[in-house]
């Protein structure tokens, strides 16, 4: 992992992971006989077997058996499964974003050597959003509006299936850089717009399908959905998926019989198994969050390990202590406290803080339920989620450039 990647157009490809917009294709697509040149061994973030199965893989062995599993007898074990799973994977998975983001904040909101326009994004998406989301949460809290909170949740289902959306088309992008098989700007657009179409088609579906939807007690305020609006949205991601999958057949016949396999996995398991079908099976919803935190782990562990690697005491031996013979050097040292904090802070982002609220600010139970702050919390993280990972997967982020792919 430590030879650095030096094709400028590989490193601002494989930065548009997040929900962030692509970079610009004139930036990241090289003329197809030059990536042809380039192309050597095929580059993994871990492995074969290992990228197909984080990435999206293990969607496609894992449906089936939710699908066919007894859903009703079986609800209530994968419930409590999904919440154990939820606390080593799902939870550190937001953490991981925090621990990224706020780390050097400073001098990426407020420095001098970063780009303006990338500094005022760290400002919005570190500072402002959060205050504004906290001020309507407590709003929505202090007035007894319940109602208001549902729209909140709402929120949360649209920006967090965008997410999912933008992830699975930046995994592709990742995907097609380690493998050297570019798309150009023309395929990335259709690509891309499939993801929007496909999004909105989950979203307005799931307001229109599900008149009841609650987290934690608290209802979701689901908006009407006219017949013709989610007909309209089903048709326009019909005719876009038509079209990717023309993209990826002409790709695949124009680069020498080859895709980022891996890349195209992760791709469809965002879009198809994880959007339009996770509210249709108890089970599989139970699964989906897991499945999305790994793909987003096997990136943002690729990326940090980089990191803590590049510091120039990173082979130094450990310092000493009753983990120095585990952890043999600075780099395994710092990057297993990483994972330590990742889980401490996903506990206590989504149980430890909200029952200390619970416990210390009264509130209308009434009209809220016994696990409010749960809600609150839970929403709160989710939303803000989306906008730090806007800001750090951006094809101008210095950082994602310098350590993605090194």
């Amino acid at each position: 992992m430590r030879g650095a990647m030096r094709l400028s157009s590989v490193q601002a490809i494989a930065a548009d992971i997040g929900p962030g917009p692509a970079a610009s294709a004139a930036d990241i697509a090289p003329r197809p006989a030059a990536a042809r040149a380039e192309r050597g061994k095929p580059r993994y973030l871990y492995g074969p077997v290992a990228d197909f199965l984080c990435l999206g893989g293990a969607s496609f062995l894992l449906l089936p058996v939710a699908f066919l599993l007894p859903e009703e007898e079986l609800s209530p074990t994968f419930a409590a499964m999904s919440l154990l799973v939820a606390n080593v994977v799902n939870h550190p998975h937001f953490a991981v974003s925090y621990q990224i983001f706020y780390q050097g904040f400073r001098a990426k909101a407020f420095g001098r050597g970063t780009d303006a326009a990338l500094r005022a994004r760290y400002v919005f998406a570190g500072i402002v959003v959060p205050v504004a989301f906290a001020a309507f949460l407590a709003y929505g809290m202090i007035s007894g509006d319940a109602r208001l909170l549902g729209y909140g949740a709402n929120a949360m289902g649209f920006l967090v299936g965008w997410h999912y959306a933008k992830q699975g088309y930046g995994m592709l992008m990742v995907d097609a850089a380690l493998k050297r098989r570019f798309f150009d700007a023309a395929e990335k657009k259709i690509l891309l717009v499939n993801c929007y179409a496909v999004w909105a088609l989950s979203w307005l579906a799931m307001n229109a399908m599900m008149s009841e939807r609650a987290l934690w007690g608290i209802q979701y305020a689901m908006l009407r959905v006219p017949p013709w609006l989610l007909a309209a949205a089903a048709g326009i991601a019909v005719v876009t998926t038509a079209m990717t999958a023309g993209v990826l057949v002409a790709r695949r016949r124009a680069d020498g019989g080859g895709l980022p396999v891996c890349g195209v996995v992760a791709y469809g398991a965002s879009l198809y198994l994880w959007l339009l079908l996770m509210h249709r099976n108890a089970l599989w919803l139970a699964i989906v969050p897991a499945l999305h935190s790994l793909q987003y782990l096997a990136v943002a562990t690729r990326y940090h390990r980089n990191r803590l690697g590049a510091a120039a005491d990173a082979d130094a031996p450990s310092p000493p202590g009753p983990l120095r013979s585990v952890f043999r050097s600075r780099a395994r040292r710092r990057y297993a406290g990483f994972a330590a904090l990742a889980l401490a802070l996903g506990f206590a982002g989504f149980w430890g803080a909200p029952a200390l609220f619970q416990a210390v600010f009264p509130y209308d139970r009434t009209a809220f339920g016994a696990a409010a702050f749960l809600f609150v919390f839970w929403v709160f993280i989710n939303v803000h989620h989306y906008f730090l990972d806007s800001v750090m997967w951006r094809s101008r982020n210095p950082d994602v450039r310098e350590y993605l792919f090194a």
